[in-house]
């Protein structure tokens, strides 16, 4: 789009045109969508925060200066709007064991990200192959994916947002401090400090067996081999797919089970307590599919 195309959309907008306002926003609307899944972790409220921000962004836009980009002052909306939404007190609190006639195991923990949720693949096209600049560090395929977006949740809010804008989204420091009304300072601060929270966390789980690349044959066969576990209710075929050291979590209630033994034996209970899951799952390839009853997302 020319910057004089721009400019007419941005002066119809101005006027109440809602198409003008659309076709100028919806370049940049499942982008943005992605950032704000991995600012929240949860598909539902990215797609609040999604719209909260094109709310804002409608009735300011008559403050919009032109000094930043359109998609840089999108972007500054949207992470206010998480960043809201993170320090919310009533955000997403964790839900009691509700499964009638099913007594779970003891939980190897209680986790404390039990708003959780896998991004659908189906959305994704389109979302994560906006050229980016070379101060991106994470492939986008890799920014995606439910390991990496459970490992931001632990951040403290204004770290994940610099992180995701710096290594993520390859914004400069500069435009990163104009977003949040810092300093250049203070966000290189901030980033510092985020990576080596990252840093720490990779090295717990080092040596693991590292997961198949995206979109690889050997992804597609444990897909498939998941799948057809999952449709045909088959437990012992996929505890056997498990690695030995999986995690299942059942956000939003805040159990954790660690092992293949453990997962194993609440897998059974809730199977055991419940009709068989709905043929046609939600499917993720990061996660797996899930269906609308407590269900394992196992990772490992």
């Amino acid at each position: 789009m020319t910057r004089v195309a721009t400019a007419d959309l941005i002066a119809r907008a101005r006027a109440g045109d809602d198409d003008a306002f659309r076709e100028l926003t919806e370049p940049y609307r499942r982008e943005l969508q992605v950032h704000c899944y991995r600012m929240l972790g949860s598909f539902q409220d990215a797609e609040d925060a999604l719209q909260d921000t094109m709310l804002g962004a409608w009735q300011s836009l008559g403050g919009f200066e032109g000094r930043a980009s359109l998609r840089t002052w999108l972007y500054r909306i949207a992470t206010h709007r998480c960043l809201d939404a993170r320090r919310s007190a009533s955000r997403r609190p964790a839900r009691e064991w509700d499964v009638p006639g099913v007594d779970p195991p003891e939980p190897t923990r209680l986790g404390e990200i039990v708003w959780l949720q896998p991004f659908p693949d189906a959305l994704l096209e389109g979302a994560i192959s906006a050229p980016l600049s070379p101060e991106a560090r994470y492939e986008q395929n890799e920014a995606i994916s439910l390991a990496f977006v459970t490992a931001l949740q632990v951040l403290p809010p204004r770290q994940l947002a610099v992180l995701i804008l710096r290594d993520v989204l390859g914004f400069h420091a500069s435009e990163v401090a104009g977003m949040l009304d810092s300093t250049v300072e203070s966000v290189n601060s901030a980033l510092k400090r985020a990576r080596a929270s990252l840093q720490r966390r990779q090295r717990a789980g080092a040596g693991h067996e590292p997961a198949p690349v995206p979109g690889s044959p050997s992804e597609d066969a444990i897909v498939a081999k998941f799948v057809s576990a999952w449709e045909s209710a088959d437990l012992d075929a996929l505890v056997a797919l498990l690695t030995d050291d999986v995690v299942s979590s059942m956000p939003p209630m805040p159990f954790e089970y660690q092992g293949r033994d453990v997962v194993a034996r609440a897998s059974s209970a809730r199977a055991a307590g419940s009709t068989s899951c709905p043929r046609g799952p939600t499917a993720s390839r990061r996660s797996g599919p899930t269906c609308a009853r407590p269900a394992a997302s196992a990772t490992g």
